[in-house]
């Protein structure tokens, strides 16, 4: 069994960008920068017929280059109990094209359809009773943050191994996006 997700990944200059944000806040474990990316769609525990089924779904999927711009900062889990601390991404026509052409291949192999509506970021840390001032602080500190737009000429399937130091991505496949 593998566990995937389909992503975006990033240039070294981009995890350069995101990892000078990382610091500052008590409660938090910080993502490794190797690990930044952009999740399109998490799909979990697949078998491998599965997974080559998925594979041979996205590698049939067409859409254009776009160029993805990742600013402001958040938190998910709300202020009363924040769970995890990210990076936004600005609006962009051709992200969500591509996720949701993504989520429909994905459907017409047999994934059941993502329920969460799709909320573009990149996450930072994970938060463990982070004092709400600090946050409040971090927040206000970094909130027009922006990095350099980064043109996006691909993505990936991506399978997740757990390990006691965190997480280790290893991509299985990549998709090249048009000119």
């Amino acid at each position: 069994m593998l566990r995937l997700f389909v992503g975006i990944g990033f240039p070294p200059e981009l995890k350069l960008q995101l990892s000078l944000l990382c610091s500052g806040m008590p409660g938090a474990k910080w993502v490794d920068p190797g690990n930044f990316h952009l999740t399109l769609r998490f799909i979990g525990e697949t078998g491998e017929s599965l997974a080559a089924d998925i594979n041979e779904a996205l590698a049939r999927l067409r859409a254009r280059r776009f160029t993805l711009e990742l600013a402001g900062t958040g938190v998910f889990g709300g202020a009363d109990k924040p769970r995890s601390l990210w990076v936004g991404v600005e609006r962009s026509p051709e992200l969500v094209a591509l996720r949701d052409k993504i989520e429909q291949a994905l459907v017409r192999v047999g994934l059941a359809p993502e329920p969460r509506k799709f909320s573009p970021h990149v996450t930072l840390a994970r938060l463990h009773r982070p004092p709400i001032h600090t946050l409040s602080g971090f927040l206000a500190t970094h909130a027009l943050f922006r990095a350099t737009p980064y043109p996006v000429e691909g993505f990936s399937l991506i399978a997740s191994f757990q390990t006691k130091a965190g997480s280790i991505y290893e991509d299985q496949a990549d998709y090249p996006l048009l000119y």
